[in-house]
């Protein structure tokens, strides 16, 4: 089955991405993730370059899955990235059995980044169009099970800036196909008036997550998978921040080191 076509601001985002080997799926975490394509366990560099430019041709083109697979198995076949293999994990040292390209590896690449891609697209038009369609509605997908949370997040009806999104934009976790849809102010009165929509934040309880690959600490909602609490589009927002307040702090130090 073909994902939707992937508007141009998808892509475009995609596009921007470097990239950063990583042995682990939580070496590379979060806001990273919004800046850099990595696949667990591929450390080649040049093959991670090619795998890229494979997702980047398939979001371009709207590609099915099957067309996506029988472009990109050949690759990693012929690259000897196939299968259950012996791999040395560089922060351990440790010699383990991993289970390097599959039919399910492959779908993951493809579903997560055409997820991730069309949802960074889709907040780049929510904050140039918010002034018009100023609220955001969550909405399930067509998935046979939903995750319980999912299922109480259901019609929650919230302003564009709402802190809320900033960590329950959709996907919320591996397999999520949960969506969101902007709606204009007289919509918004009317679903209010209807009485099916919910116009305050979702209660969610939070549970305790250690990354045991960096240390890292983290209160994650429930319904959240690990890694998944962040907005795609406004992570590298938050990224390119932090490095401007980096170089703004440098210059400040030279300037003062020079006087």
């Amino acid at each position: 089955m073909a994902e939707p076509l992937i508007p141009k601001e998808a892509l475009a985002w995609f596009k921007r991405k470097g990239i950063k080997p990583g042995f682990d799926f939580r070496d590379v975490w979060k806001e990273e993730q919004a800046n850099a394509f990595t696949v667990a366990k591929m450390m080649n560099a040049d093959l991670l370059v090619d795998v890229k430019q494979i997702v980047e041709d398939a979001i371009a083109s709207g590609q099915t899955f099957e067309q996506f697979r029988d472009i990109l198995k050949p690759l990693l076949v012929k690259s000897g990235w196939w299968g259950v293999q012996t791999m040395q994990d560089p922060l351990t040292d440790e010699t383990k059995l991993v289970q390097l390209g599959s039919e399910g590896r492959i779908k993951t690449i493809y579903k997560t980044n055409m997820r991730t891609a069309r949802s960074a697209g889709q907040w780049e038009r929510i904050q140039r169009t918010k002034r018009t369609l100023p609220y955001l509605l969550y909405q399930l997908g067509p998935s046979e099970q939903h995750r319980i949370e999912h299922l109480k997040w259901n019609n929650t009806l919230l302003p564009a800036d709402d802190p809320w999104w900033d960590v329950h934009m959709a996907p919320n976790g591996w397999g999520c196909k949960c969506w969101i849809r902007q709606v204009s102010q007289y919509e918004a009165d009317k679903l209010i008036a209807s009485g099916k929509v919910s116009t305050t934040s979702p209660a969610s309880k939070n549970k305790r997550w250690v990354n045991r690959r960096t240390g890292e600490v983290e209160e994650l909602p429930e319904g959240i998978d690990p890694g998944w609490n962040y907005n795609p589009g406004k992570g590298r927002e938050s990224m390119l921040a932090n490095d401007l307040s980096e170089k703004e702090a440098r210059m400040r130090q030279t300037l003062a080191t020079d006087a």
